[in-house]
């Protein structure tokens, strides 16, 4: 809905920039002259303004690209509220109210467009992405260093484990082999002894 009355307008003066050019005379040219490779001609400056209304709103209306679309807009709105709703400039009341309440009719729509410009769809914003993945790294790197240290003590441990677990073996063994010589001398005696 936002996109609709750029898309209409955009069109509108994209057709006919005669009825707008003077107004825009005063707004639109002392600003060319500042940025190159704009054209200095009133029609000119209020066509191409047009074009990106008319472009900027189809993208915004289909939802592609809205927040560059949504800058856009705001960039051609400026210019256009400045140089069309000078109600300052205005002699008679009435003509003053009616302009008066077009240039904060802008004014809101300008502040639409930034709000839309700075919506990320549910989605984290860039800075907040930044932070984010940065804290993220912090935390990994000391979950890493935390894994190694313990990796290490693990090893340690292990590695004492496994000499002691060996000692035992080797113990057993020296038992067990007690054992049978012990047995094998008793059998030896008992068959002399029979003998």
């Amino acid at each position: 809905m936002l996109a609709s009355t750029f898309i209409s307008g955009g069109y509108s003066t994209l057709r006919h920039p005669e009825p707008v050019a003077p107004a825009a005379e005063q707004v639109a040219v002392p600003l060319a002259q500042r940025i190159p490779k704009l054209p200095t001609d009133p029609e000119q400056l209020v066509r191409i303004n047009g074009a990106v209304q008319v472009g900027a709103g189809a993208l915004l209306a289909l939802g592609r690209f809205p927040r560059f679309a949504a800058l856009a807009l705001a960039g051609t709105l400026v210019p256009t509220t400045l140089a069309g709703h000078r109600y300052w400039e205005e002699k008679d009341p009435e003509a003053r109210q009616e302009q008066r309440v077009q240039f904060f009719k802008n004014l809101s729509l300008l502040g639409g467009l930034l709000i839309t410009a700075a919506d990320t769809h549910g989605k984290p914003s860039a800075a907040w992405r930044v932070r984010n993945s940065a804290t993220t790294a912090r935390k990994t790197s000391a979950a890493a260093r935390k894994s190694a240290s313990a990796g290490r003590r693990a090893g340690r441990v292990s590695a004492r484990n496994a000499g002691q677990r060996a000692e035992l073996a080797r113990l057993r063994s020296a038992n067990n082999a007690r054992k049978h010589a012990r047995t094998a001398t008793k059998s030896a005696r008992k068959r002399f002894a029979a003998s």
